[in-house]
């Protein structure tokens, strides 16, 4: 076989490789963060459910995040059942985060589906929506006897 030079890769010396980088467009929709997702509080622990439940989890996650903020704040569906939680209704008096008067303009719940599975409790800023808490058992508001 006969031997084939490869040839020398240039390199520009100022760091630069000359390969244009990709201009992406802002995500559409609603984007998801679990910077403030709060696993240990003794009622909205998530650590035993079942695969279910976090299959659950994504498809709804997946479902809303083509919506935008305005879109899922407005919906109507009652399989989401998506609006501001009253702290003075619920077993809480806020999520507890440091600064949470500055971070948190109003708090949300929405469900993960009809009547299985609980909710999702955070907040947005802008098109994002913080999850702080996920409340399977739906113990945020106490049951009303």
């Amino acid at each position: 076989m006969s031997k084939k030079k490869i040839k020398k890769t240039e390199v520009a010396k100022d760091g630069t490789s000359g390969i244009k980088s990709t201009k992406l467009k802002p995500p559409q929709g609603i984007s998801f963060s679990f910077k403030y997702y709060h696993d240990s509080h003794n009622k909205f622990s998530c650590s035993e459910k079942e695969v279910i439940y976090w299959l659950t989890l994504l498809e709804r996650l997946k479902a809303l995040s083509s919506l935008s903020a305005q879109e899922l704040l407005v919906n109507r569906s009652s399989t989401l059942r998506c609006h501001p939680i009253k702290w003075e209704e619920t077993s809480e008096r806020g999520f507890g985060l440091p600064n949470e008067e500055q971070l948190v303009d109003t708090p949300y719940q929405f469900s993960l589906s009809s009547n299985e599975h609980g909710r999702v409790h955070g907040f947005f800023i802008n098109e994002i929506f913080y999850i702080v808490w996920l409340d399977p058992d739906h113990l945020l508001y106490p049951a009303k006897n």
